[in-house]
């Protein structure tokens, strides 16, 4: 402990001083359990009690905090100390980065990778919630104060970032995003019978065709001729004015491609899905009567949707009878979320991912880090001279999901990358089924510093097998 020693003796030292010791593999693992219950903080009594463990003389609470604060490591309120500045702090950042703890760069279109912090925390209570309940998360009854407090935190969190006005309802509801494309119908089409769709990508299309199983789906545009890779102009779109809603996907995660305005169908209720793009940049509610998103790209794993509903919408004046109550969103708001035995684990996994974005600065953190790592990866393409090459219009490229090709298309080099990118940790980038290529999901809990890797990695293989 000759780092930490030195800075805890009478005259604390900077870390270039002396030489840093490695911590041991499982300290994110130990400092984690002791982390005062839903933060990532220690106290220092405890911090000096783990230098003490892990060395051959003991550190003292007094010692150890003069020296913190000559190096001026930041406290929290109560004094306590973060993990990460502790680690960086005693023992020279050399505590196991990403790579040792078998992390890869998860590019995937969803289920996505999670920022390493908000994991980490689920990781250290794991077994015993909060350190007081005794129980993990799962265990948990849904009725119990715990599991209460869990569920109306992640609503309070997810109406600030995202300024949800009062007015409206926020539900959470089994099924995912594709459980809503049947709970729309069934909680909107009322007596009309009859719906508006604008197909810009396969979510759109299954989100449409799922609503002719309970009334007339009209497909007021549909971009399916040029493959997704447009949006067709508003004055080609064919609006039914009598229409009880219409529906739009704000971003296709399969074909790349997003609204950058939202549509103007008058008086006619607007309906979003913006799954995949949510918590990246701010929403207009009140231009909208529902916005929905499953929440396994920027808010958690897979399996629940949050569905954000006007008051007006929410009456249930429109509702169909055969809605069922697990699918009614005035059943499941009056219940207080509740109807059924909620989606208990995936609220609180939301719920820590929104307290870690209320940390980073919310969703104007986000929106800026959206468009800085897209950025970067379409000037990359570009830089290419066509060896890699974007398919949709400039217009509405996504910032979120960037699909791409190769050489033309060439399935030899797009093998060739595939495989080679997972030699550099880079990984779930194969395109969809349907569309083939390369696909890059840049989703909240991806870092710049993935993108990074990524455009590195696109260059290095381009200089190796440009013809």
């Amino acid at each position: 402990l000759e780092t930490c020693s030195s800075r805890c003796g009478s005259a604390p030292t900077c870390a270039a001083e002396t030489p840093a010791m490695v911590a041991p593999v499982d300290l994110h693992k130990i400092l984690g359990e002791l982390a005062t219950p839903g933060t990532r903080t220690v106290s220092v009594r405890k911090l000096a009690q783990v230098l003490t463990q892990l060395g051959e003389s003991a550190f003292s609470e007094h010692t150890l905090s003069s020296a913190l604060t000559a190096d001026g490591v930041k406290r929290d309120d109560r004094g306590g100390v973060s993990i990460e500045d502790f680690v960086a702090w005693a023992f020279g950042g050399s505590a196991p980065a990403k790579e040792d703890l078998g992390r890869v760069w998860n590019f995937s279109a969803g289920p996505s990778m999670m920022p390493l912090e908000v994991l980490q925390t689920m990781h250290g209570e794991f077994f015993n919630y909060r350190g007081t309940s005794g129980s993990c998360v799962m265990e948990l009854s849904h009725r119990s104060k715990e599991m209460i407090n869990i569920t109306a935190e992640c609503e309070k969190d997810f109406r600030d970032l995202l300024n949800v006005p009062t007015e409206y309802k926020v539900v959470f509801q089994q099924g995912g995003a594709s459980g809503q494309f049947a709970a729309i119908p069934m909680n909107m089409m009322g007596t009309k019978g009859k719906a508006d769709y604008l197909v810009t990508g396969r979510w759109g299309e299954l989100a449409w065709k799922e609503c002719e199983k309970f009334g007339s789906s009209n497909a007021a545009c549909i971009a399916k001729a040029s493959k997704y890779t447009h949006i067709p102009k508003p004055e080609e779109w064919t609006l039914d004015p009598g229409a009880a809603y219409v529906h739009y996907c704000v971003n296709e995660t399969v074909h790349g491609v997003e609204f950058n305005f939202i549509p103007a169908v008058g008086d006619v209720p607007l309906v979003a899905d913006v799954s995949s793009n949510i918590m990246s940049r701010p929403i207009e509610f009140r231009k909208h009567a529902v916005v929905y998103a499953g929440i396994q790209k920027n808010m958690g794993p897979a399996g629940l949707a949050t569905t954000v509903i006007r008051e007006d919408v929410y009456s249930g004046k429109d509702r169909l009878r055969i809605c069922p109550t697990i699918l009614d969103w005035k059943a499941t708001a009056d219940s207080e979320q509740m109807p059924n035995t909620p989606a208990c684990w995936n609220l609180y996994a939301m719920g820590e991912y929104l307290k870690y974005s209320k940390k980073v600065g919310g969703v104007p953190y986000w929106d800026e880090l959206s468009t800085a790592k897209s950025v970067l990866l379409y000037d990359t393409i570009k830089a290419s001279g066509g060896f890699y090459t974007c398919p949709v219009e400039e217009s509405c490229r996504s910032r979120i999901n960037v699909p791409f090709i190769i050489s033309g298309n060439d399935s030899a080099l797009t093998k060739k990358f595939l495989d080679e990118a997972k030699k550099v940790k880079l990984f779930q980038l194969a395109g969809h089924r349907s569309v083939g290529g390369i696909r890059a999901s840049l989703y909240n809990g991806m870092p710049m510093e993935g993108v990074q890797c990524l455009t590195d990695f696109m260059k290095a293989f381009y200089d190796e097998n440009r013809s």
